[in-house]
């Protein structure tokens, strides 16, 4: 872009780091070589947390209308008294934080789409947001919540009790100490000052989607989630709001698990954009500010993200496409670390993490992937899926089945097998194929106290959620039931519809987190 040639006069309200200018009069005079107020916007990557906002601006809909919308932002201060803080890089950092709330959600919407329950105010999805300095690229790096943090020092905003440094889950620091401890923790682990805050609950994500009259998806498997509701039969979709947040909830599509939830996050964020991009909606700023109005009640920003923000960096964003962002996660060095008191976590690569955080200081691309570069399959969950050479040792293929990947090597998984049926024997075979699928036969296989059993069921400590997933996944049909204090070994009581043990496979850590690819190589087609 020409430094000599403006491109409004509202685009120079204020600088990036200068003082905040009186905003000019509402008409604006149209610069001869300006371009026309009505062209069709481009905009980059925005998140589903933070689409509903900057959509405005990046509309061409004007000031008067998107400062009405800002008030009905929810203003909190995250970055109240840090002290330490990393120092400002190059371009800007946004952490886009969703969270479980459901207050707004109708009974229906509850019903229909499994959201039942009480809130745990945690985060249900974290991701880091670069735009750089240019604004010609964003850089989306989801950061799993189970992630290995230590938090420091502070006061927990539940019981105003005083906790010294300890270890957690990543999303327990939003649970303990709010949006300000958060930015504390990811700040610490990632060494990248954080610029702005942006928070969505279920409500605002849902109208968003449904703003934009649902978002176009595609899946070259059947996707199906007992726990949310997903119900997808493989080919292409046209999601609502509902159901996209079913999408991108679901955790138990496959043994890849958060990771793979992870993944279908990147891909719906890719489709998201493509439906911006594209909608009419976005034209209609009477229709748009409406809709609007009702999304912007359930989402929560810092203090410094205001209008003058949204229409400049809209203006700035008008040229993005999907191309023109690229996603990632953090690298991975352990799936399954264990914690005494806390279970399972996942512990990053430490070189790989700092490899990628640094190329987002530096303002650098974090792929030098052509444009000619392709994903092996659109409707795939995780681009780049290993070839199946990275199976675990012992893995069998019963009846040549392609081996499912899970979080947790089957020679990390202790399990102990009782036999839920009449059958004579059935336990010892199921105990036996599971030791041939890799996993660790705890004791001998036992009779169950109950013996009429239907449906195979994997008891686990939730604290080991991950290795009950991973195997799950080896038991196709099984339930997965919680028994809090039951300890790292899982029980399998094997029921009438036992036949046999899926093989699975164990990814080398980090392979498939480190990853990255663009906006249009996971969009359909």
């Amino acid at each position: 872009m020409s430094t000599t040639q403006p491109r409004s006069p509202r685009a120079a309200v204020q600088s990036r780091s200068g003082p905040r200018r009186p905003a000019p009069p509402p008409r604006r005079t149209r610069m001869p070589n300006a371009p026309v107020p009505r062209r069709r916007p481009r905009w980059a990557m925005r998140a589903a947390t933070t689409l509903s906002v900057v959509v405005l601006a990046s509309a061409g809909i004007g000031h008067a209308v998107v400062s009405s919308l800002d008030a009905g932002i929810t203003r909190i201060d995250p970055f109240k008294d840090m002290k330490n803080r990393p120092p400002r890089g190059h371009g800007m950092n946004v952490l886009l934080v969703g969270t479980d709330g459901r207050d707004k959600i109708t009974e229906q919407e509850r019903r229909q789409y499994r959201l039942g329950g009480e809130p745990c105010h945690c985060t249900d999805t974290m991701m880091i947001v670069h735009l750089s300095e240019d604004r010609e690229r964003a850089s989306v790096i989801s950061l799993p919540r189970d992630s290995y943090a230590e938090l420091p020092p502070h006061v927990d905003q539940n019981s105003g009790r005083r906790h010294g440094p300890h270890p957690v889950k990543l999303n327990a620091a939003y649970a303990e100490g709010g949006p300000s401890l958060t930015v504390r923790v990811v700040e610490n682990m990632t060494r990248l000052k954080i610029d702005h805050y942006l928070e969505v609950d279920f409500t605002a994500f849902m109208r968003t989607v449904d703003v934009l009259h649902g978002v176009r998806i595609c899946t070259a498997q059947p996707l199906k989630d007992s726990y949310t509701g997903l119900d997808l039969a493989a080919g292409t979709h046209t999601l609502d709001g509902g159901q996209a947040l079913q999408y991108v909830r679901s955790r138990h599509v496959d043994g890849a698990s958060d990771f793979g939830r992870m993944k279908r996050q990147q891909r719906f964020l890719a489709a998201l954009i493509a439906r911006a991009t594209s909608s009419g909606v976005l034209l209609n700023p009477m229709e748009f500010r409406d809709v609007t109005q009702a999304v912007l009640g359930s989402v929560r920003a810092d203090q410094g993200f205001h209008t003058d923000e949204l229409l400049d960096l809209g203006r700035a964003m008008r040229s993005f496409s999907p191309s023109s962002s690229e996603f990632a996660t953090v690298p991975v060095a352990q799936a399954d670390f264990p914690v005494k008191g806390i279970g399972s976590t996942v512990k990053w690569d430490q070189a790989g993490a700092e490899q990628l955080f640094q190329a987002l200081r530096d303002d650098r691309a974090l792929s030098a992937r052509t444009p000619s570069a392709r994903t092996p399959s659109p409707g795939t969950l995780s681009p780049g899926t290993p070839s199946p050479s990275t199976s675990s040792p012992g893995t069998p293929s019963p009846r040549s089945a392609p081996a499912a990947p899970v979080e947790v090597s089957p020679r990390d998984i202790r399990v102990r097998v009782e036999n839920g049926t009449g059958t004579a024997g059935l336990g010892r075979r199921a105990n036996a194929a599971l030791a041939s699928a890799g996993f660790v036969a705890a004791v001998a296989p036992v009779d169950a106290k109950e013996r009429d059993v239907r449906r195979t069921v994997v008891l686990y400590d939730p604290r080991w959620d991950r290795s009950a997933r991973s195997l799950a996944a080896a038991l196709p049909g099984s339930e997965l039931r919680a028994a809090p204090g039951q300890g790292p070994t899982l029980r399998v009581i094997v029921g009438r519809d036992y036949r046999t043990v899926q093989a699975v496979r164990s990814d080398e850590p980090g392979q498939n987190t480190a990853q990255v690819v663009r906006g249009d190589e996971v969009q359909c087609g």
